[in-house]
């Protein structure tokens, strides 16, 4: 199925600008269902009083920031409309920083832009920042929301991911310090080892959402008339020695690759 464009707008790259179009580099798949009565029917939700258990009427639904315990703040329509950002279709470039800066949790969801008009600007930006290994930080206003992202070249195109911002990104220096002895140099080399033997390429076709997969074949079954069971999955048993850890790990594989062989 080919690709389609769900917003198109201008790379602003200090005087210069590309048009280009903004395209889903994602899809999510989640299995959704419908809330239903005993008779089939689809139920709707309605806003209720918790004091009095009665129905609150659509144009008596305030929104309100608790500002302290029982103490909100009322926020109208018009208050919202008047701080959402101007709209605009300029996607600025500002600087662009080593790619190896930007730690993975930053990123957010990816976005391939393409070419509207320009290809071969286009295609020239996309090669430049692959040989100079660098991204491009971004600002842009989307569908009344402000957005940061990172641009960067990946197989020829351009990837445009939003950035969280820096209140929702949590530093490895808040993580808990380690307690215990550090790991020995015997531990150490059995990890190398374990990571050598399990050494491979990454592909695509070995990540698939089984539980989405089991739960879509139970209900096609089920709506046949059958009555399918599903099996428990386990739970692995866990070990907390990391040298038993890696020689369990190790021996397993060994005696794969002899059954291979």
């Amino acid at each position: 199925m080919a690709a389609r464009s769900i917003w198109k707008g201008e790379l602003k790259i200090g005087t210069s600008k590309l048009p280009v179009k903004l395209y889903a580099a994602v899809s999510d798949l989640n299995v959704r269902f419908h809330v239903l009565d005993n008779h089939k029917t689809r139920v709707k939700q309605h806003m209720v009083a918790p004091t009095s258990g009665q129905e609150v009427p659509a144009d008596e639904i305030k929104k309100g920031f608790e500002v302290e315990p029982g103490t909100f703040v009322i926020l109208t329509a018009e208050d919202l409309d008047g701080i959402k950002p101007e709209s605009s279709r300029e996607i600025e470039i500002d600087k662009f920083v080593p790619a190896a800066k930007i730690s993975q949790q930053w990123y957010e969801r990816p976005y391939y832009l393409g070419p509207d008009g320009s290809e071969k600007d286009y295609f020239a930006l996309a090669e430049a920042l692959a040989k100079t290994e660098r991204e491009g930080i971004a600002n842009w206003v989307m569908r009344n929301k402000e957005y940061n992202g990172a641009l960067r070249s990946q197989d020829g195109y351009l990837i445009l991911s939003t950035l969280r911002n820096e209140g929702e990104v949590i530093s490895a220096a808040e993580l808990p310090k380690p307690l215990g002895r550090a790991p020995s140099q015997k531990e150490i080399k059995m990890a190398q080892q374990l990571v050598s033997m399990l050494a491979d390429e990454f592909k695509p076709s070995d990540y698939r959402d089984q539980y989405r997969e089991r739960l879509l074949s139970f209900i096609e079954r089920k709506a046949k008339g059958h009555k399918p069971r599903l099996s428990i999955v386990k739970a692995k048993r866990k070990t907390t020695a990391l040298d038993s850890v890696l020689a369990r790990s190790i021996a397993s594989l060994k005696k794969k690759e002899k059954r291979a062989a």
